[in-house]
């Protein structure tokens, strides 16, 4: 993949909409100096460039039911089993997250659960069934914070 340049606005916007992806483009045309058209492309282009991945409502898992927040890493009976896997968690709405890990597990997941014993059924239920090996299950308590990486200090952002 070619290294893009990011110009200065590119920079400003990137700035701008991480802090608040609900700003108004006007408003950060004004901020910047100039047109909403000007704003729209530069977006459209980072968009296409894969930098922004779209953007969404941020919906609290426990204001709707979810109590139970885990982290599970998984280990395969057969490595060669990664993509059928990833294709079955996908099935499963309650896992939000997969990652290919090194380390001690194949795969890590993150999955939602109503309570403890939702999280256990699915457990035995619908990743047992996938040919694990083992797998090692990690409840979170509270999320102490969640954020993106900063725009100032990325490395292809930076002078």
């Amino acid at each position: 993949m070619a290294v893009q340049k990011f110009d200065q606005l590119d920079k400003e916007i990137l700035r701008m909409i991480a802090a608040d992806a609900r700003v108004p483009f006007l408003e950060v045309a004004r901020a910047c100096n100039v047109s909403g058209a000007a704003i729209h492309q530069r977006i459209q282009k980072l968009t296409n460039l894969g930098v922004l991945k779209g953007s969404q409502f941020v919906i609290d898992p426990e204001k709707i039911g979810y109590e139970t927040c885990a982290y599970i890493g998984l280990n395969l009976k057969n490595p060669e089993d990664f993509d059928r896997v990833v294709t079955e968690l996908q099935k499963i709405p309650e896992v939000t997250e997969c990652h290919y890990t090194t380390g001690n597990f194949d795969m890590f997941i993150k999955i939602y659960a109503m309570n403890n014993h939702h999280l256990l059924t699915m457990i035995h239920d619908k990743l047992q069934p996938l040919g694990l090996a083992s797998s090692e299950t990690l409840i979170s308590f509270h999320s102490a914070f969640n954020r993106q990486l900063p725009v100032v200090g990325a490395p292809l952002l930076e002078e």
